[in-house]
C-alpha cells in the first residue's frame, strides 16, 4: 500500500511538472517560477500535502544540484577559465560589490545575524546562468558583441561558487574557525589541482571517460561526478562543487557528447529540485516578507543592469550593448534557490527561505522582460531626455522679445521740441 501511495505521489508531481513545462514553452518564458509554485502547492500547508514520496523527493533534489553544477561545468574549459580570470576580474568584483552587499544590508537590517547576511548575500549576487543562456538563445544574441561579456561575468560568478559554497558550508555547520579555514583549503586546493590537470592533461581524462556507445558515457560519467560529489561531501565541501570541477575536467567531444544525454535528466532532476524547495517554504510565510523581498528584488535588478552597463563599457561595447548586457544579468534561479536551500537545511532563520522564494519568484520572471526590453526602454528615456535639454536650451537661446513700435503722437511732438 504504501508502495502505491508513493508510486501515485510521484507519478502525479512527474505529470504536473511536464504539463508546467510545456505551457511555459508554449509563452516562451521560464518554468522555474512554476515549479517553485508546484512545490508551494504539494508541501506543508499547500493544497495537496505529500506523504510517502517526500523523502525519495528529497534524493532526487539533490541529485538535481549535482546535475546542475555539473552541465554547468560541461559548458566551460579550463583554459576558458583561466582567460576569464586574467582578463574579467575587475567585474567580477565590480559584480560582487554591488550585487552581494544590498543583500547582507537587508539580512543585517532585519535583525538575522552574519552568518543569513552571508547567505542572502549569495542570494542576490549570483545570476542564473540557465535563464539567461535560454533568453539569449530565444531572443537571437548569442552572436552579439555583448554576449561575451555576459559570460564571462556568468563563468567568473561560477567559479566564486566553488570557493563560496565552502564558506556557506562550514558557516551552516557552525565549526570554529580552524575547521572553516581547513574546509576552505581543502576546496581551494581541490579546485586549484582540478584546473591545473584540466588544462595540463584534459585530454587525457577525457580519453578515460570517452565511449562510442552513448549508454556507457552516460553511465561513466554520471557515476564519477556521483562519487566525486560523496567525497566532496564528506570532506565538508559541497557536493555541487565537486559536481562543478568534474564538469571543468572534462573537455572536447566528452563533453559534448555527455551534454546532450545528461541534459534530460537534468532537466528533471533539477525540476524536482525546485519543487523540494516549495516543499519547505509554507505559503502562508511568504505574505510577510514579500514587501522585504520585493524592495530587494528592485534595488538588485537595478544594480544588475548597472554591472552588466559597467562590462559593457569596459569592453567598448555601444551603448545600445551596455543596456541589453545589464538587462540580461538581472535574473536570479537555480543558484539562489541552491544557497538558500542550503540554510534552510541547517535552520539558521525560519524567514529566509520564504523570502528567497519570493525573491526569486520576482526576478526570474522580471528578468527575461529586462532583458527584451531595457535596451529600448532605455534608448527611449535617453531620448526623451535629450530632446528637453535641446527645448530648455534653445528657449535660453532665445532673444527677449521687443515692444512693438509706435507711432509717434502729438505729446512725443510737444516733448521734443527745445
Amino acid at each position: 500500500m504504501h508502495s502505491a501511495v508513493f508510486l501515485i505521489e510521484f507519478g502525479a508531481i512527474i505529470l504536473a511538472l511536464g504539463l508546467l513545462g510545456r505551457f511555459a514553452g508554449r509563452f516562451r518564458f521560464s518554468p522555474i517560477p512554476l515549479y517553485l509554485l508546484a512545490g508551494l502547492a504539494f508541501g506543508e500547508g499547500g493544497l495537496l500535502p505529500l506523504g510517502a514520496s517526500e523523502e525519495f523527493v528529497a534524493i532526487g533534489a539533490e541529485i538535481g544540484v549535482i546535475l546542475l553544477l555539473l552541465m554547468l561545468g560541461l559548458e566551460y574549459t579550463a583554459s576558458d577559465l583561466v582567460s576569464n580570470l586574467k582578463t574579467q576580474y575587475p567585474a567580477g568584483l565590480v559584480d560582487m560589490g554591488l550585487n552581494a552587499v544590498p543583500g547582507a544590508i537587508a539580512a543585517l537590517l532585519m535583525g538575522w545575524g552574519p552568518v543569513a547576511a552571508v547567505v542572502l548575500a549569495g542570494v542576490t549576487w549570483i545570476s542564473s546562468s540557465g535563464v539567461i543562456a535560454k533568453v539569449l538563445g530565444d531572443l537571437g544574441r548569442l552572436g552579439n558583441r555583448e554576449t561575451p561579456v555576459i559570460l564571462s561575468i556568468l563563468v567568473l560568478e561560477d567559479l566564486a561558487m566553488a570557493v563560496y559554497l565552502p564558506i556557506i558550508t562550514a558557516l551552516l555547520a557552525g565549526v570554529g574557525w580552524a575547521a572553516g579555514s581547513l574546509t576552505l583549503g581543502i576546496a581551494l586546493g581541490a579546485a586549484g589541482l582540478v584546473l591545473f590537470l584540466a588544462v595540463r592533461y584534459g585530454r587525457v581524462i577525457s580519453r578515460f571517460v570517452s565511449s562510442d556507445d552513448p549508454e556507457k558515457l552516460l553511465l561513466v560519467v554520471l557515476g564519477l561526478t556521483i562519487l566525486v560529489a560523496g567525497i566532496a561531501q564528506q570532506l565538508q565541501v559541497s557536493a555541487a562543487v565537486g559536481a562543478f570541477l568534474v564538469g571543468i575536467a572534462l573537455s572536447g567531444e566528452v563533453a559534448e557528447g555527455a551534454h546532450s544525454l545528461l541534459a534530460p535528466l537534468r532537466d528533471l532532476f533539477a525540476a524536482v529540485f525546485f519543487v523540494f524547495f516549495g516543499l519547505h517554504t509554507d505559503p502562508a510565510s511568504i505574505p510577510p516578507v514579500l514587501l522585504p523581498a520585493l524592495a530587494l528584488a528592485v534595488v538588485t535588478a537595478c544594480t544588475k543592469i548597472a554591472t552588466g552597463y559597467w562590462a559593457a563599457r569596459r569592453a567598448k561595447i555601444s551603448v545600445k550593448g551596455r543596456w541589453r548586457a545589464g538587462g540580461a544579468l538581472v535574473a536570479r534561479g537555480e543558484f539562489s534557490i541552491v544557497i538558500a536551500g542550503l540554510a534552510v537545511t541547517a535552520g539558521i532563520e525560519p524567514s529566509l527561505g520564504p523570502l528567497a522564494t519570493a525573491y526569486v519568484l520576482i526576478l526570474v520572471i522580471v528578468g527575461p522582460l529586462t532583458a527584451r526590453f531595457a535596451q529600448p526602454v532605455a534608448m527611449r528615456v535617453g531620448a526623451l531626455v535629450a530632446g528637453r535639454r535641446e527645448t530648455a536650451a534653445a528657449t535660453v537661446a532665445l532673444p527677449s522679445p521687443r515692444e512693438p513700435e509706435r507711432e509717434p503722437s502729438a505729446e512725443d511732438s510737444l516733448d521734443s521740441r527745445p
